[in-house]
């Protein structure tokens, strides 16, 4: 109903013929940003309120709620109950092809447990990105993504807020031989196949934060889910440290035509039971991914057609388009699953975590798992690679937070560190003459996420300015002391062949922040409130 001034107001208007339309302001509603705890991730926890501070100078009331880790994904990725999420994607080698970062921003990957959490959907972008996947011809592809980073910059669905080096430390007096690699640094599936002793203890230990967010392979959504979880389960192609695709379990890999590829078995391949793996296995793997509702893989198999089994020991990709990383990345990156073990479970994104089977056909089998305490696995003797393994097992001891692992590398409990560590315990581990510090660029971002489906942040101008709003400078230098690089793009710089260097950055600005709201219709409240 309007008050007697306003209605005054608008029928004077009415009387002289003016278009102008009175509209009541509406207060913008409280924002809570999602981050994690101060434990777990001191850097995301203290950028979370720097944040916080420069968005409430905008008029905005907002909160910060650090949550457990695993209970901040559940609600980002499976239920999308957030307004606005500080959370990260690891560089894993298979990233630096960038089918991956590109694919957190296609429209088909906005469904419930997959990788585009905020629901951005620009219908140009999605055409563009399904056609460099299609491109052979890596100049042109490279044409193709620095456009779809053009694209999505301005329409600013998420903030890059930086990526962060990988800085961990390992014992040199335990092990040697122990070579880091690219966004993973020591924990990557190639260091317990390559470390060697230099004691009479054959037992690699590693030390962490946090046990994975799940270990069945149908509904894992983590690094810390994946990085241990490959080692037990093999895959037809593995990347290298040099980041060149090798065969694995594939013997031969034919491409017969452009939408077709033909995956020859090794002889001999068993799992971890002692049953044969064959091409039947390889098919029912792929098959039960695209047939479930777990989308962290969707990227990676959008071409996929169907597979069929030509012989016990080959299997033919069909795909329904041409797909440039099919071959090195989709291949690579899909575990095979035991299908007589598997077969028999109806719903296996519903399995009690006692029900989940760990058998894979990897070089390690699964030993134990004790959620937030422990973990290990044993050498394979069976595999194929199993001569080239000088350890004989590998533990992971999860800790409370980043501190205590930091003490465990300094005393000698464990052998390397799984996570980076804070900036102010590197000067102290350096000063250690038992402990390697190792130190390599990611191409994984920290980001700060939009919930696109969310009041207001449906309206990019409003997305444009919070972004300009963020200090991202700041949060480098201060908070990672320098170790890091401020956010410009879903293509990391040091990733350079993809990376498109040209594309808007938002630099830290808060009152042209206040002036594009202005003109995008905001107003203020007389105690200062941001309104719409």
């Amino acid at each position: 109903m309007l008050d007697i001034a306003t209605a005054g107001r608008l029928a004077l208007c009415l009387t002289f013929g003016s278009p102008v339309i009175a509209h009541a302001q509406q207060a913008v509603p409280p924002i809570e940003i999602l981050t994690t705890t101060e434990a777990y991730d001191p850097i995301r926890y203290e950028g979370a309120y720097i944040i916080a501070d420069a968005w409430r100078e905008l008029g905005l009331d907002v909160t910060v709620s650090p949550t457990e880790f695993s209970t901040l994904l559940n609600k980002f990725y499976d239920q999308q109950d957030f307004s606005v999420v500080i959370a990260g994607w690891s560089g894993r080698v298979a990233r630096l092809d960038p089918q991956f970062f590109l694919g957190t921003l296609y429209s088909e990957n906005a469904v419930m447990g997959a990788n585009n959490p905020g629901g951005y959907e620009n219908a140009e972008y999605d055409r563009l990105f399904e056609q460099q996947s299609r491109e052979f011809d890596q100049a042109k592809r490279q044409e193709i993504v620095h456009r779809l980073q053009e694209i999505a910059a301005p329409d600013a669905p998420l903030v890059v807020l930086f990526q962060r080096d990988e800085v961990v430390a390992y014992n040199n007096k335990t092990f040697e031989n122990m070579n880091a690699m690219p966004g993973e640094a020591l924990y990557s599936e190639w260091v317990p196949m390559q470390a060697k002793p230099l004691t009479e203890r054959k037992t690699l230990r590693y030390g962490g934060p946090q046990s994975p967010d799940n270990i069945n392979p149908m509904l894992a959504n983590t690094v810390w889910a994946w990085k241990w979880m490959r080692l037990y389960y093999d895959r037809l192609v593995r990347l290298t440290p040099e980041v060149e695709a090798q065969n694995w379990m594939a013997e031969s890999i034919t491409s017969v035509d452009e939408t077709t590829i033909e995956v020859k078995l090794r002889e001999g391949l068993t799992f971890h039971d002692g049953e044969p793996v064959t091409a039947e296995d390889v098919k029912f793997s792929f098959d039960y991914l695209v047939g479930s509702d777990y989308g962290y893989f969707n990227s990676y198999l959008t071409a996929l057609d169907n597979v069929e089994v030509i012989d016990p020991l080959t299997v033919r990709f069909n795909l329904s388009e041409p797909s440039a990383p099919f071959t090195s990345i989709t291949l690579s990156q899909i575990s095979i699953l035991p299908k007589h073990i598997w077969e028999k479970i109806e719903n296996p994104m519903e399995l009690a975590p006692a029900d989940i089977p760990t058998v894979g056909s990897g070089p390690f089998k699964f030993n134990q798992y004790s959620p937030g305490e422990f973990m290990k696995l044993d050498k394979n003797p069976d595999h194929f690679h199993a001569d080239e393994i000088a350890v004989d097992a590998i533990e992971f001891q999860i800790f409370a937070d980043s501190e205590g692992v930091f003490t465990a590398i300094q005393t000698g409990q464990i052998d390397v560190t799984a996570w980076r560590m804070e900036a102010g315990q590197i000067p102290l581990a350096e000063e250690n003459t038992d402990l390697n510090v190792v130190s390599v660029p990611d191409f994984g971002y920290y980001h700060l996420t939009y919930n696109l489906r969310e009041p207001h942040f449906d309206d990019v101008e409003f997305r444009r300015a919070l972004t300009q709003a963020v200090d991202r400078e700041r949060i480098v230098n201060v908070l990672l002391d320098g170790r890091g690089e401020v956010g410009s793009g879903v293509i990391a710089p040091v990733n350079s062949f993809w990376h498109n260097p040209f594309t808007e950055r938002f630099e830290h600005d808060p009152e042209a922040a206040r002036a594009a709201l202005e003109a995008a219709g905001y107003t203020w409240s007389d105690d200062g409130k941001l309104q719409k």
